[in-house]
Order: C-alpha cells, then sequence, then structure tokens
C-alpha cells in the first residue's frame, strides 16, 4: 500500500478527473455516498499508484518510484476491490502499460460527458416487447452510454412505451389492432402531452419491436419535435454508431408500367424480399416499386449518414408512387429492414400528402401477412 502523502489539490484534481468513479475498466463505481450507512457524502474510492511509491511497492522501480511517487499522471482512483486487485492479488496481470491505459480511457470518457452542453439534453424513448424482461437488448445503461458526445440523457428515467401481452397471435389482424392501440395509448399519456407543454424538447429514441409497429412510432413522433432513433448493432453489441464503415448502396427500381393494379413497396435492406412473396399476396399484376441494398444483412446500418439518406430518398420515393398511381391508390408495404429505419419511414410519412400504407409483416409460419393501414383512420 501506498507510504507517501499525496498533496489535497492533487486528490481533489484525481477526483474531478475520475468524476468520482473508480477508473478500473469495466467499473464505474461511484466512490461518493453510501446507500447502506446512508452516509451520502462520505468518500469511499482509494488512491492508487500506477508505479508503486517505493521500490518494493508494485509495479516499483529505483529510479521512477521517487520521481512520480505524487504525479496527478501517475495516480489511479480504485473502489477497494480493484485497489486491492492490482496492488496485492494480481500486480502481474496489471502492469505499468495496462494501468495507465484504463486511466487514459476513463478520464477521455468523463471530459466528454461532462462537456456536453445543457442544450444538448434529450429525453429517451425505449419501445420494445416486454422492456424489463429484455433488459439486455434495451438496457438503460448502454443506452445512456451510447448517447455522448451529441446528447445526454435529460434524466435518469427513461419513457418506456412497451409491448404488452396479447392472446392472440402475430398473424391474426385483431394482434395489431390490440398493440397499435395500446402503443397510441401510451404514447399519448406518456410522450405526446410532455411536448405539448415543452417538458421535453428533444428525443432519442432506441426502439426494438415488430417493423409495423416500429413504423407506426414514427409516424406519431412524425415531426412534433427533434429526434435522435439510434439502432442497436449485434457486432459489437452496442446502440453506438459505427462511423468507420462503409456508406449504404441504395438501389430503387420501379414497374414498368402504371395503372390500376395493387402498388407495392418492397424494401430489402436487411434481407432479400422476393417479388413472388409478393405477387402471391397481391397477385401477379402487382406494380412492385423498391428500395434494395447492395448487399443486405441485419446488421447492415452503422452511420446516421445513411439514415439521413434513407430518408431524403423516401421522401422523394412516396412523391414519385403518388405521382404515377393516382392520390386514391393504397401502398402495400413489404419491409425487411434495420429497426431505426422502419420508425424513420413513419417519421418521413405525412399523412395529408402521401398515400395511405397497408403495412405487412414477416411471420415465419405464414410469410407476409397485413397488419395495420396508416392513412384512412
Amino acid at each position: 500500500m501506498a507510504k507517501t502523502t499525496i498533496p489535497q489539490k492533487t486528490q481533489s484534481a484525481l477526483w474531478a478527473r475520475a468524476g468520482g468513479r473508480c477508473q478500473y475498466r469495466g467499473c464505474n463505481e461511484d466512490q461518493v455516498g453510501d446507500l447502506i450507512s446512508g452516509r451520502e457524502d462520505a468518500t469511499f474510492g482509494f488512491i492508487a499508484h500506477i508505479v508503486g511509491d517505493s521500490v518494493d511497492g508494485p509495479r516499483g522501480d529505483a529510479v521512477r518510484s521517487p520521481q512520480l511517487a505524487r504525479s496527478l499522471e501517475n495516480l489511479m482512483l480504485m473502489c477497494a476491490k480493484h485497489h486491492k486487485l492490482i496492488d496485492v492479488v494480481d500486480v502481474d496481470g496489471h502492469p505499468e502499460s495496462l494501468l495507465l491505459a484504463m486511466k487514459a480511457e476513463h478520464e477521455s470518457r468523463i471530459q466528454v460527458v461532462t462537456a456536453i452542453d445543457e442544450d444538448r439534453a434529450s429525453h429517451v424513448i425505449r419501445f420494445g416487447a416486454n422492456i424489463g424482461e429484455n433488459e439486455a437488448l434495451v438496457s438503460t445503461k448502454a443506452i445512456f452510454a451510447a448517447m455522448p458526445p451529441y446528447h445526454h440523457p435529460a434524466s435518469g428515467q427513461t419513457i418506456d412505451l412497451e409491448l404488452v401481452g396479447c392472446a392472440y397471435k402475430d398473424d391474426e389482424p385483431a394482434y395489431w389492432i390490440f398493440q397499435r392501440d395500446n402503443l397510441r395509448r401510451q404514447f399519448d399519456a406518456k410522450v405526446r402531452g410532455r411536448v405539448e407543454r415543452q417538458e421535453v424538447r428533444h428525443l432519442s429514441v432506441f426502439a426494438l419491436a415488430p417493423q409495423p409497429l416500429l413504423i407506426e412510432l414514427g409516424r406519431l413522433l412524425c415531426d412534433i419535435v427533434p429526434a435522435t432513433v439510434r439502432q442497436r448493432h449485434r457486432e459489437p453489441a452496442t446502440w453506438a454508431w459505427q462511423p468507420d464503415q462503409p456508406p449504404i448502396a441504395f438501389t430503387v427500381s420501379q414497374p414498368a408500367s402504371t395503372g390500376g393494379r395493387p402498388v407495392a413497396l418492397k424494401l430489402g435492406i436487411s434481407a432479400t424480399v422476393t417479388d413472388e412473396r409478393i405477387t402471391k399476396i397481391l397477385g401477379d399484376d402487382a406494380a412492385i416499386w423498391s428500395v434494395t441494398a447492395e448487399h443486405p444483412h441485419n446488421d447492415i446500418l452503422r452511420r446516421p449518414e445513411d439514415q439521413a439518406a434513407f430518408r431524403t430518398l423516401m421522401r422523394s420515393l412516396f412523391d414519385r408512387i403518388k405521382a404515377e398511381h393516382g392520390e386514391d391508390a393504397v401502398l402495400h408495404v413489404f419491409p425487411a429492414m434495420p429497426a431505426s429505419l422502419a420508425v424513420e419511414l413513419g417519421r418521413v410519412w405525412m399523412p395529408k400528402s402521401d398515400l395511405a400504407m397497408t403495412i405487412y409483416d414477416n411471420n415465419r409460419a405464414a410469410g407476409f401477412v397485413p397488419t395495420i393501414t396508416i392513412g384512412n383512420d
């Protein structure tokens, strides 16, 4: 254990840089206050030396130990468990280089988070089935960690819109009406009123749900308040954007001719949707428009720029389809796309300008089944 007395100014600087949290990688435990004892102003962290402050200490060095004994750059804030781990239990497993990397990562994160302006506060919407039971998929911790540097949580509480238990199966029309109405009621109760009272000025949306309901959520959001829709990635498992990925190459195709036939929009971005699956439902005369990706897969969306490109593309495409088929047509939508793009599709759709849409869901047993219609209710 340390033998050197650390000046109070240096201690204060370390606590500030660490944000009062353990700097051991993956810990981040708050070292201020104690819920068990009720001592809210107590501090429980330990100041640990990276290079030991004596030659015979952990990672000690005859020359550098006395030079670095009181150096802020050689000190880390640790919880009791990790202080003992690096200095007693597993000294060899914690070389200087590893501890320096941990310190740098932690202090960089604290600097980014605390530097976020107040006007970047954002209320978080979580939308999913039984959120509490699927914490790993829509966890508050993972969501909050993904928001900086663009936004920070306006509150420690999320706005949860849950899919509730339903006796109907998802290949039955009653299931979709039930869940649509449930979503609308929850949105009105938890979101719309707060926006109208100007309690909410920005929303960050984290959603994992069936695609028809994601589109409906986007329709409810529309442009009532600025919003950012986030995408959960599978590899690595995170909600944070992956800016080093290549852009998505979207391709638009249209039917050879137009007329009074059923009009379909195929969105094959995360998976391939064949025309045969659509004509099996709508008939061989269906006029099929499509938006596809060059290499569709279920982890394709990595960058916010691709979201923006998709929004621009769909805004233009909705106009083109209406111009070709007339204002009385109903657009049959067959989606296979990332969750955030489903929400964005609903946000782009304009109730006074665009065709009504019947949304289909891909049911493993029954194929595509009609679910809800947007725009004629």
